[in-house]
């Protein structure tokens, strides 16, 4: 090893020769190529030099091969200091500025230009928001810094309150300790829709220089306005709303999993009458290293996360278990199975969640008087027709012809008019009620749960006891979702083949099930078994859809927007005539599903 580091030209002709024996792919060298050469990325160089001279090649790799894109819930990724496809200085740079440069141009000269930034828990959150803050000043921007552990709901809703004409939410929501992103937001208090997603995207990618004033210069010259505390009281006002007249008998263990939800939850919880509730405590301190969390991801949706918790109710007698993720915008749940509080317990998944929550709201607008003419709920096209089911038997329709992703819930509450909005939800544990925000809020969510734990234990009942009843009611629906990892250039490379063969030569049969149909909704078609085409009126996107022989049982199958894995979902339902024993019903269901698990896991397996 040279004790001298190697220059650029002698560094390039390594890259080459890595590159040749099957180091570097053809991508990551012409990225890294990029950022030897381009002036934009000169204060990066030494550091790609002693990663060469060290041969880091997978490193290099890992950080180069692509180039990390905007998905559903924006820039996110690994952290490491350099890389196209890694979170750091530069593509959080370059995607505030990008953000910056596209503001400006929608808005038109002269005018005044106002952006909200908040951050999580997460390690370097802090620095990145301060890092947003100085590229946004220095593009001509006043910036409301929310300075503390927020959730992502309240930066939603700060863009409203503050009249903001964007917002950054520095988070990687659930994901593990290693990763960050920013979250971009619109005028609308929503992330960024097309077109403007796209059109930030082509901005960020051809980012130059980045333009920053110093973060303390910008709070001496008053572009920085520190508004937490004016938003944590507005927040806590307009989110309270929701907290009808009713039970509050509750006894409640709350998990923030180490993030912000502390800040939010409890405020709201104090607020309508919930005094017996309970932190716990090895999940109590904000930690971006989620320490006390099975294999440290603070993901509600994750059953392993309950576990410890569980033990705890049982023990003290708690009535319902409530968990948000870091950022607070998700809610998971665990309850008994029965009111004996010391028995049995069970996590609820996200859409049964959902439908609960659905029913609720919908049933107290209608005791309240609430309930008027072009109500509707929203959910998506991977979420359980359950909540259809439901809305349904109150006289309020389902809008569920989107995909994956709460900003396009956001998108289709004002495409619809908010003034009939009653419910938002999504399969992966992500709620909304009201139009104070247009993000899924984890607070609320809380809010609502409890006041249905209440309720029901004033009946004598249990979650898991009023879900059989909406099953016996509506019929059993089952969901389950299996995540298949696909990590770094070959694992797309895969994602795209695997994709690709479902359209082109998809399987005939699932298990013993044959496949009546397939929903493309990158082609909007959808092909028959008999090879009939007909057009498929949804939105685009990267995703099938198998509609098998048997009605209301079908398989999704996408590629995650935020993570490198594709997504299967598993939808399966009876009619109420044959729901009325739950018990065997899930049986049945469950069987079907695990069958179509091994199906489609077998043939994802011939795609090399």
């Amino acid at each position: 090893m040279n004790s001298k580091p190697i220059d650029v030209p002698a560094a390039l002709v390594r890259l080459q020769e890595a590159q040749q024996s099957g180091k570097l792919t053809t991508a990551a060298l012409a990225n890294i190529q990029t950022w030897l050469n381009e002036p934009r990325y000169s204060h990066y160089v030494d550091q790609v030099l002693e990663h060469i001279e060290s041969e880091k090649w997978q490193a290099l790799d890992d950080a180069y091969w692509t180039i990390i894109p905007f998905g559903t819930g924006g820039r996110r990724g690994r952290m490491y200091p350099i890389g196209s496809n890694a979170i750091n200085d530069r593509t959080i740079g370059e995607s505030a500025q990008g953000l910056a440069e596209m503001v400006r141009e929608v808005k038109g000269p002269g005018a005044s230009l106002r952006c909200a930034i908040a951050y999580d828990t997460r390690h370097n959150s802090r620095h990145f928001a301060e890092l947003c803050t100085s590229i946004l000043v220095a593009a001509g921007f006043e910036v409301f810094f929310i300075d503390g552990y927020r959730a992502t709901p309240q930066l939603s809703f700060a863009v409203r309150e503050k009249n903001c004409d964007c917002g950054i939410m520095v988070t990687a929501s659930h994901n593990p300790p290693s990763d960050n992103a920013v979250k971009v937001y619109w005028s609308t208090g929503g992330q960024v829709l097309p077109p403007y997603d796209k059109q930030i995207i082509d901005r960020v990618m051809n980012t130059q220089a980045i333009q920053t004033v110093p973060f303390k210069q910008a709070v001496a010259d008053g572009k920085v306005h520190f508004v937490t505390d004016e938003i944590d009281q507005k927040y806590r006002v307009a989110a309270g709303k929701f907290a009808w007249p009713g039970p509050r008998d509750c006894k409640i263990l709350y998990t923030p999993l180490h993030g912000v939800g502390s800040f939010a939850v409890l405020p709201l919880l104090e607020d309508a009458g919930f005094a017996d509730v309970t932190v716990y405590g090895p999940h109590s301190e904000p930690n971006g290293d989620f320490p006390n969390v099975p294999g440290h991801v603070s993901n509600p949706e994750n059953v392993a996360v309950f576990a410890e918790p569980i033990k705890v109710a049982q023990r003290e007698g708690y009535d319902v278990i409530l968990a948000t993720d870091p950022d607070c915008d998700r809610l998971g749940v665990a309850a008994p199975l029965t009111p004996d509080t010391a028995g049995p317990w069970a996590t609820i998944n996200g859409n049964q969640i959902g439908a609960l929550l659905a029913d609720f709201v919908l049933a107290k607008r209608a005791e309240l008087g609430l309930s008027k003419p072009g109500d509707y709920v929203i959910k998506t096209l991977v979420t359980t027709n359950l909540t259809a089911k439901i809305a349904e038997s109150y006289g309020a329709r389902c809008e569920g012809n989107i995909h994956v992703g709460f900003k396009w819930i956001a998108g289709l509450m004002d495409a619809c008019g908010p003034a009939g909005f009653a419910f938002g939800t999504e399969e992966s544990h992500g709620y909304l009620i009201g139009t104070y925000c247009r993000d899924k809020d984890g607070s609320v969510a809380c809010l609502l749960m409890s006041q249905l734990v209440a309720d029901l234990k004033s009946k004598g009942k249990t979650l898991h006891q009023r879900l059989d009843e909406l099953f016996k009611q509506h019929g059993i629906h089952r969901e389950e979702l299996i995540n298949v990892q696909m990590e770094g250039s070959q694992g797309m490379e895969l994602m795209q083949k695997l994709m690709a063969t479902f359209r082109s030569a998809p399987p005939e049969t699932l298990g013993d099930v044959k496949i009546a149909k397939i929903r493309d909704y990158e082609r909007l078609i959808i092909r028959a078994a008999n090879g009939q085409v007909t057009p498929l009126e949804a939105p685009k996107s990267n995703m099938i859809i198998m509609d098998l022989e048997q009605p209301g049982n079908y398989v999704a199958v996408r590629p995650s927007g935020t993570e490198p894995k594709v997504k299967f979902y598993f939808f399966s339902s009876l009619p109420p005539e044959q729901s009325q024993d739950v018990a065997a019903g899930q049986a049945i269901l469950a069987d079907g599903i695990e069958k179509l698990k091994v199906a489609v896991q077998a043939f994802a397996k011939t795609i090399r």
